[in-house]
Order: structure tokens, then C-alpha cells, then sequence
């Protein structure tokens, strides 16, 4: 896909997620949109996947560890087909398939059920050795949150996924500086990211998370990157793409109202009318 058939698609998952949460009337749309131009890239571009074949043995895997996300990976999933996209007014609620956090067992794509900070890139560190251990080729590919790398465990699973040398790996930091008691630095602040993750012996790429020119070099070199992990930390705005919720950490975890939707909607209107007269 060109950058601005990408920009299209990252909109209209951005107005999935909008969707989504306002019927569920709760979820986590902040860090859902800052992080949609990643999950569009991935899907659409990025990855080796069938969404007629969600289970093919050979496919790249994505693992969400920052699972309360799940809005945005919903939105994706469906305007991916590999369920409908009608389907996601469903999240959250009794007998749904689609649930607050992705469920393995249940949602079409999902190669691994998350939630609990932390432990989804773990999870992804197992994958990429195992692909190695079977002699496959396939690439893994994990989405974690910047107040999510407070916890421990991401940091024990870099350690051992430098020590491995898993250049199959890529890790995603969707960096945009709030988490849920407000921002990063007055809470307990994990910086310097970028020399960690260099101290744990990973290849690190710096980008602007909404910006696909960047995206798309990062990408690139990153699988172009042998005998170490990649982490490509992407500077994003939390609510991006909507007015009243961007940069704001109000909107961590609550879903707008109907005066509030109709106005995020128009929102992601003008800015798909936008990209339409380019």
C-alpha cells in the first residue's frame, strides 16, 4: 500500500476504535489511537498473514502485551477481514467474542491472549526462539506500552532476547508519555528507554509513530538487522486523531459518550475528507 492508502486505513481503524468503545461504553481508546498507524502498518503492509488462513504455520506473529489496547487491534483485525467490521459494536458486552483484553481461543488473528503488563513480550521472546529452534523464518513482532515498561518482566525478557541474539524479534514501544495515573515522568518514569534497551544489546530505531515514511524505514531496517532484536520506540501522541482526546490522560480508560462520539466521528471525517482531496 502507498503512505496515503496507509494514512485511509489507520483513519478508518482509528474510527473502529471510536466505535467500538462508545458502544461497549468503556475500554481504552487513548493508547488504542496513538498506537493505530502501527497496528495499520503491521496488517496491511508489514506482515506475512492470511486472514483466510488465521492459523498458517509459517504466518508472522504480533503479540499486543499492551492488551487493554485491544480496541485498536480489534479495529484492525476487522478492516483486515478476518471478522466483520459490524462486529466490533459487540466489544465488551455478554457472549461477545470480543472482549477488554485479545483471548487466543476466541478472536480470528490473535496468536496470543494478553492483558497482564508485561508478560506479552515474553511470550514473544518464546516465539522467536522457537521459530529458531524449528529452523522456521517467520518474524514476531510485540507492541509494548511505555508505562507498561515499569514492570520487571519486560526487562528480563530483553535481557534474554539480546543474550539470544533474536534478530527475528522486533519490539515496538508505543511511547506516548501518559499511562493511566497520569504521565510518565511523575509517575516512575522507565527512561532512559533508549540506553536500556541498547544495555540489553538491541538495535534501536527512534521514530514518529504517525508518520508512515518513518514506519516504513524503521520496518525495513529492522528486519534488515541480524545477530540482535530490534526495538523501534515510537514517539506517538496518546487520543491521536481526535480533538478532546489528545494528549490527554482522561481518556486512558473511558469511552465517550454519544455528544462526545458524534464529535471524535466528525473529527476522523474531516481528516478522512482531508486525505481524500490529496
Amino acid at each position: 500500500m502507498t503512505n496515503l492508502e496507509l494514512q485511509k486505513m489507520a483513519n478508518e481503524v482509528r474510527k473502529g476504535i471510536v466505535t467500538a468503545t462508545h458502544a461497549a461504553k468503556c475500554g481504552h481508546p487513548g493508547g488504542s489511537l496513538s498506537a493505530a498507524d502501527i497496528y495499520t502498518y503491521l496488517y496491511f503492509e508489514e506482515m506475512n498473514i492470511d486472514p483466510k488462513n488465521p492459523k498458517m504455520e509459517d504466518r508472522d506473529r504480533f503479540v499486543l502485551s499492551k492488551g487493554h489496547t485491544a480496541p485498536g487491534l480489534y479495529s484492525a483485525l476487522a478492516h483486515r477481514g478476518y471478522f466483520p467490521v459490524e462486529d466490533l459494536t459487540t466489544l465488551r458486552k455478554l457472549g461477545s467474542y470480543l472482549q477488554g483484553h485479545p483471548c487466543l481461543q476466541h478472536v480470528p488473528g490473535v496468536d496470543m491472549s494478553s492483558g497482564s503488563l508485561g508478560q506479552g513480550i515474553s511470550a514473544a521472546v518464546g516465539m522467536a526462539l522457537g521459530a529458531r529452534m524449528q529452523g522456521k523464518d517467520f518474524r514476531v513482532y510485540t507492541l509494548i506500552g511505555d508505562g507498561e515498561s515499569e514492570e520487571g518482566q519486560v526487562w528480563e525478557a530483553c535481557m534474554f532476547a539480546g543474550h539470544r541474539k533474536l534478530d527475528n524479534l522486533c519490539v515496538i514501544l508505543d511511547y506516548n508519555g501518559l499511562q493511566i495515573d497520569g504521565k510518565l515522568e511523575d509517575v516512575c518514569s522507565a527512561e532512559p528507554f533508549e540506553d536500556k534497551f541498547k544495555a540489553f544489546r538491541f538495535h534501536v530505531i527512534n521514530i514518529d509513530a504517525h508518520d508512515f515514511d518513518q514506519i516504513r524505514a524503521a520496518f525495513k531496517e529492522a528486519r534488515e538487522t541480524k545477530g540482535q532484536p530490534t526495538v523501534i520506540i515510537a514517539h506517538s501522541l496518546k487520543g491521536k486523531g481526535v480533538s478532546f482526546m489528545e494528549g490527554s490522560v482522561d481518556w486512558h480508560g473511558k469511552a465517550p459518550n454519544d455528544e462526545q462520539y458524534a464529535i471524535a466521528m466528525a473529527d476522523l471525517e474531516k481528516v478522512g475528507e482531508a486525505l481524500c482531496q490529496k
